[in-house]
């Protein structure tokens, strides 16, 4: 009877295991962005154009997700193509030598309803650190034309350029060593 109990409760296991799902985000209704100050006295917004992110969790209320996004370097846009052309140059981004900017979190903790404290590790320029971002789940909705669930999701946070070696050619009096992300993700499964 013993030996009944445990097979069954390994196969219960490993059903909760496999029991995962993929949220994969709209590019139409998603987007990462970022600001940084300039000079101290103006603020310089962007975003990547060309990213994927995704969501994979078991559970319905994603306390168990694990995010994680991928954005091509190139596809950086703050409105100003020569600026653009710099970002792109090895004085920034560099991106012939590191094509991709990557996040993976490992860690979600629940602060209150809605809101969570996002951990895991950004790869940037080729240096990889932990970042801590604050989440907000927007809530399920469930779209009427095709009758697909789809979540939403905003992330916040702060990073330091010289923890990434980005940028590094300039002063903070120019570039200020703090950029602020934005991520927000509109996620329905594939």
């Amino acid at each position: 009877m013993k030996k009944i109990s445990l097979v069954l409760l390994l196969a219960v296991a490993s059903l909760t295991t496999f029991a995962q799902t993929t949220w994969v985000a709209d590019p139409a209704h998603s987007q990462i962005k970022f600001d940084v100050t300039h000079t101290g006295i103006s603020t310089v917004s962007g975003a990547f154009t060309d990213f994927e992110a995704t969501i994979v969790a078991g559970k319905d209320d994603f306390s168990d997700a694990v995010f994680s996004f991928t954005a091509k370097t190139s596809s950086v846009n703050t409105g100003i193509e020569a600026r653009d052309k710099h970002l792109r140059s090895a004085d920034f981004f560099d991106v012939a030598q590191f094509p991709d900017l990557s996040f993976k979190s490992n860690s979600l903790v629940k602060i209150s309803d809605g809101k969570y404290k996002l951990i895991g590790n950004l790869t940037l320029h080729g240096v990889t650190k932990p970042i801590e971002l604050e989440l907000w789940y927007r809530g399920v909705f469930s779209n009427p034309t095709n009758q697909k669930k789809v979540v939403g999701f905003r992330a916040v946070g702060d990073l330091k350029r010289s923890d990434f070696g980005f940028g590094s050619k300039f002063p903070e009096q120019m570039l200020s060593e703090i950029i602020h992300i934005v991520a927000d993700g509109e996620f329905s499964v594939q």
